[in-house]
């Protein structure tokens, strides 16, 4: 069976064509950017060629046709018949407490989506949009609902409590829900078969580390915590994200400011983080080379970055009592090398020794990097979340 996977933003559509016939093998993949605005941009990968152009993409239904025709298309495409596309699995950020798992869609799956919106308003307009656009161009193909939010269900009310009103929780689920749901499950089984162990018998720390960032701890097979919280800006310093923050900073510059709930939630997801520390600078790489370059700025962002990873380590460590693999993912914990060295460094206490001739310069490698003699096993693994989503799709249209 061929599974296009779609993960649809406000202005964005990325998406695979997986055949899980052959391996999970991925036939196509691309992204749509600028939706909506009067030029969008198209980038359409296949065969080991790439495509790419500007058009107009007025909304996600003529993105989603775009997408189809590129895949037929006679010099372009990848299959010859848009029916040889057995479903869809749909990234979906937010399911609060409604969905524990990935779930078929249906009318009552739309509703329940909509109705958690305001959980995810950046987010889940945008999914919804790409749920949409498959009805109307491929009308009777199955649709799956994959969750950010559902491996992390696990967590118990002591983790995803607030210190607020507990009628707040009661009536608008106001709680931590955790995101990086797929990418934290993938990554936590493929290291343990990394190490020939089995997942749910070990303790695992898990670094998702990129634009957007998050730890899990995992004792298991279970998440039993996670950074993100009610929304994708609490935990970590992310590329435009605060991370932690004292709520009493953002009530003081709100009056002081005079700003609007609108202006400071564009600051806060888009102007914050890195960017803002920084001064512009989102990717790691530039921020290395700032700081290098003596830019005070840019080794403020890196080094509060590296503290904040190592303090969570920390803190997940004392809450799980151990850890048996201590793991990094994501676009940074994959490739920045020289952002894990930090974080990685001067961590023997917590029984975490790092071989640094193993990290320094690797990148994109699924690789042991600490040193045999350690009691934890440290590693690199690169993540797939789009297989996780087809992966979870074939098992609910099949079954």
């Amino acid at each position: 069976m061929k599974i296009l996977v779609l993960n649809c933003g406000s202005s964005s559509i990325k998406y695979q064509l997986i055949d899980m016939d052959n391996n999970a093998a991925v036939m196509a993949k691309g992204l749509l950017e600028r939706i909506g605005l009067e030029m969008g941009e198209f980038t359409h990968k296949y065969n080991g060629e790439k495509h790419y152009e500007q058009l107009p993409i007025p909304d996600h239904t003529a993105g989603i046709n775009i997408v189809l025709k590129a895949l037929v298309d006679p010099k372009i495409g990848v299959i010859k018949d848009l029916k040889e596309i057995g479903a869809v699995g749909n990234r979906v950020a937010h399911g609060g407490e409604a969905f524990k798992e990935s779930v078929l869609v249906d009318d009552s799956v739309i509703e329940k989506i909509k109705g958690l919106t305001d959980l995810a308003p950046l987010h889940t307009p945008g999914n919804l949009a790409g749920i949409y656009a498959m009805q109307n161009c491929l009308p009777g193909v199955p649709q799956v609902a994959v969750f950010d939010t559902a491996f992390h269900s696990t967590l118990e009310p002591k983790a995803f409590l607030y210190g607020l009103p507990y009628e707040w929780y009661e009536k608008y689920g106001v709680r931590r829900y955790g995101f990086h749901g797929t990418s934290h499950l993938f990554v936590a089984q493929k290291a343990a078969k990394m190490v020939g162990k089995d997942w749910k018998d070990l303790k695992i720390i898990s670094c998702h580390l990129g634009s957007g960032a998050s730890i899990a701890a995992i004792d298991h097979g279970k998440s039993v915590d996670t950074t993100l919280g009610m929304t994708p800006l609490e935990g970590l310093i992310m590329g435009s994200r605060p991370g932690d923050v004292d709520p009493g900073a953002l009530l003081y510059i709100g009056k002081k400011l005079n700003l609007s709930y609108d202006e400071l939630s564009v600051i806060l997801n888009k102007k914050s983080g890195l960017v803002g520390i920084s001064g512009g600078k989102q990717d790691m790489r530039d921020i290395r080379a700032g700081r290098d370059e003596g830019d005070v700025r840019c080794t403020y962002a890196f080094d509060m970055f590296a503290l904040k990873v190592k303090k969570y380590i920390g803190a997940y460590m004392a809450e799980m009592n151990g850890c048996d693999i201590l793991l990094f993912t994501g676009g940074i914990g994959e490739n920045a090398w020289f952002m894990r060295h930090p974080i990685l460094e001067n961590m023997e206490f917590l029984g975490i020794k790092v071989d640094m001739s193993l990290n320094d310069g690797m990148m994109g490698e699924d690789k042991v990097i600490s040193t045999p003699d350690s009691k934890v096993t440290t590693v690199v693994v690169t993540t797939d979340e789009e297989y996780m989503i087809a992966s979870d799709t074939f098992r609910l249209v099949t079954k």
